[in-house]
């Protein structure tokens, strides 16, 4: 298995993975919003989803595109547990969905895979903040939209 789960030791993903349940999203539904209570987060199976972040008096700019293999939601993991982009389908989605509380409660209980799994999320965090950084910068900066001083 790729993604997030992949730097895990394997007994460490047995006991995560038995906590996840399949779900599925159709194309151009949402999976959560910006500011809402963030009490789950998936593993992308099949299919491609984009984070979005919403813009004061403009369209929601879409921060990143993810696949197969990849974390849709980190927010659950830290307090107060709001989610601070939005999600949407791109494509039909099949993902493992889990409960974010079940999961904090094998994490206290299993202090290894807590950290082990904090440290993942902290990486996939930093590439998403990059990324966030970056797409905004086009969008909004300077000499966004190809205008030059």
């Amino acid at each position: 298995m790729k993604g997030l789960l992949s730097p895990l030791k394997t007994e460490h993903r047995d006991r995560l993975m038995a906590l996840a349940r399949e779900v599925s999203f159709p194309a151009g539904s949402r999976i959560f919003e910006e500011g809402r209570k963030a009490d789950r987060f998936w593993i992308i199976r099949t299919g491609s989803v984009t984070l979005d972040l919403h813009v004061p008096g403009r369209r929601a700019a879409v921060i990143e595109t993810l696949g197969p293999g990849e974390l849709i939601g980190w927010s659950w993991l830290f307090p107060p547990d709001t989610w601070h982009l939005g999600a949407e389908a791109l494509s039909p989605v099949r993902a493992h969905e889990f409960d974010a509380e079940a999961v904090r409660r094998l994490c206290d209980e299993d202090t290894e895979l807590g950290y082990a799994l904090a440290l993942a999320c902290a990486q996939v965090i930093g590439r998403r903040l990059q990324s966030a950084r970056a797409r905004l910068l086009d969008l909004y900066g300077p000499y966004a939209g190809g205008i030059s001083p």
